[in-house]
């Protein structure tokens, strides 16, 4: 009885391994667009002459 258990157990700890081992090798399946480079639209920095360190 006791090593039914057991036997139970460590399948059920074997399949949870192996079925989280699949999700992190399997293929990417994010749906991303395809949007290439983006042009910065920001503020550039421009270092001031006072308060220097």
């Amino acid at each position: 009885m006791a090593i039914s258990n057991i036997s139970k157990m460590l399948a059920n700890m074997t399949q949870f391994v192996y079925e989280a081992a699949m999700r992190v090798f399997a293929p990417n399946k994010d749906a991303y667009p395809e949007i290439g480079v983006q042009p910065f639209t920001g503020d550039i920095y421009k270092k001031e002459k006072t308060g220097s360190w």
